[in-house]
């Protein structure tokens, strides 16, 4: 299996469910606007994304794809198939339980994540009543992330990479077409939220099915296997997911600033999320399979080789992603966002979130491929610790810098937690001696630094002043959006070009 391909691959069908997300938060903006229903909406779809993120794509994830690549290799089709139903039926039964709690507890669970909407009652009780709906996702995207992290193990990358699209279907074709259907019309997104989960999961079964592995009913909390990954899922909730408790603090900060922060936050995290999903999220997807069969067969050296690849490739694209948003903010904010409700002022405060976030987007994606270094080892107790360590730290940048910079004071601390977050770990990866650089890093990043700040230089030399993109018409916006967007490519593709890159350079054959 080529990796490279593999990445271009993933990386593809991402964008298209990336490139949907924006059109969805595009039809959010527009009919939605920033206020205090769409700051209901965002607290309260939050909760079980979050859950999704910290048990089902975080810590289930990293526990069972070791363990179940481990059982492929060595233990044969009968037990890996048993191993799988386990693990399926005990999820499922964890995902009901947890959903019933969640919602009967919405109250409770709103107040613990947004005290400052107690003030006002109204706002209140609309999240608690979003909240109930959009819970039972936790249950449907659980699912789909057990499906994903079979279908991966078989190579099958598409499939899981293609799955969010249907989310953001559910999406538009609920805010363009059903809004008025309800009372009052934001009620619709979480009704999305629902559907949007059930379609993923729909549409992962019969790949399931036509592999032979779709899951069955077996109760068995004492297989080896399932008390395996149970041992390794709770702390990996924590170790992989300290961005996204960070993310549920910044809300509760959020809630005591003027109306309005939770979503340009939001919408500042969704064009950060754009390179991070679409790089971050698909290279951890190819590399922890790999990884964890290096791992199963005793052999350190490709495993420290496949890092490296991976962290080269973060570096190549990661770092222009970064500058690109950061000069860019104020035109992506406005081409993507700036149309009926969502005003001039609701724009400057998402560029200024953007700004801040693309300070740290470089660790945030790092830190998706330095984990899996741990976790395919089966080493949870290092990052861990280093989360722990991390989420104190960005606690205490929380409160330095929301003083000063208000909204975006959080965004940086995010950011800025997780390249220290990046940071530690690589350092120890080293000196567990897991992980050892190739030759000429050093020479690597000068060309990779004089590439990323000659596109800077140019894409900030043509983009125009802001009042323009504030104003002009949405026609006029796109096609420019787009022009500078492929300039910015065109001048690093010809930068690296001349320092002598060529894609074969990058080329990498997965473990078989």
């Amino acid at each position: 299996m080529n990796l490279l391909r593999a990445l271009v691959t993933v990386s593809g069908l991402t964008t298209i469910s990336r490139v949907l997300g924006f059109i969805r938060d595009f039809f959010i903006a527009r009919i939605f606007g920033a206020g205090l229903l769409t700051d209901a909406f965002f607290v309260a779809f939050r909760i079980p994304n979050l859950l999704r993120r910290l048990f089902a794509e975080g810590a289930f994830s990293q526990a069972f794809v070791p363990i179940l690549a481990e059982y492929k290799n060595r233990e044969g089709d009968q037990a890996t198939h048993g191993l799988i139903d386990r693990v399926a039926t005990l999820l499922f039964l964890a995902l009901a339980a947890t959903a019933a709690l969640g919602m009967a507890l919405a109250p409770i669970v709103v107040y613990l994540s947004a005290p400052g909407f107690a003030a006002e009652p109204g706002k209140f009780a609309v999240t608690v009543q979003l909240l109930r709906i959009t819970f039972p996702y936790i249950v449907f995207i659980s699912l789909v992330a057990l499906a994903s992290g079979v279908l991966n193990t078989w190579n099958r990358f598409s499939v899981p990479a293609l799955t969010p699209a249907f989310l953001n279907v559910a999406f538009i074709g609920g805010a363009v077409f059903f809004a008025d259907w309800f009372d009052p019309p934001v009620l619709v997104l979480a009704w999305a939220v629902f559907a949007g989960g059930a379609l993923q999961l729909a549409f992962q079964i019969p790949f399931l099915v036509r592999l032979g592995l779709m899951p069955r009913w077996r109760v068995d909390f004492r297989h080896p296997g399932v008390r395996r990954i149970l041992g390794l899922m709770l702390p990996a909730a924590f170790g992989v997911s300290v961005s996204q408790i960070s993310l549920l603090i910044n809300t509760i900060f959020a809630s005591f600033l003027p109306s309005g922060s939770v979503s340009w936050l939001y919408y500042a995290d969704r064009l950060m999320e754009f390179p991070a999903g679409v790089l971050g999220v698909a290279l951890g997807t190819i590399l922890l399979p790999s990884l964890s069969k290096y791992h199963a067969d005793a052999n350190p050296a490709e495993y420290s080789r496949l890092l490296d690849w991976g962290l080269r490739v973060t570096v190549l694209l990661a770092v222009p992603a970064a500058a690109a948003l950061a000069v860019l903010a104020m035109p992506l904010v406005a081409t993507l966002f700036k149309y009926g409700r969502f005003g001039a002022d609701d724009a400057w405060m998402v560029q200024q979130a953007l700004v801040a976030y693309s300070i740290g987007l470089v660790g945030m994606i790092l830190v998706k491929i330095l984990a899996p270094g741990f976790y395919a080892r089966q080493d949870i107790a290092t990052p861990v610790k280093i989360g722990i360590a991390t989420l104190l730290v960005t606690q205490l940048m929380n409160l330095a810098f929301i003083g000063p910079l208000r909204h975006a004071g959080l965004a940086l601390a995010i950011g800025l937690g997780a390249c220290l977050n990046a940071l530690f770990l690589f350092v120890l990866l080293r000196r567990k001696g897991v992980y050892t650089p190739q030759p000429d890093w050093a020479v690597f990043l000068l060309k990779v630094g004089a590439s990323v700040g000659l596109m800077s230089v140019v894409l900030f030399s043509t983009m125009g002043e802001s009042a323009w993109w504030l104003y002009a018409n949405w026609e006029r916006k796109v096609g420019w959006i787009m022009g500078l967007v492929a300039l910015g490519a065109a001048v690093y593709a010809a930068c690296l070009l001349a320092f002598g890159f060529r894609p074969r350079d990058f080329s990498r054959r997965g473990a078989t």
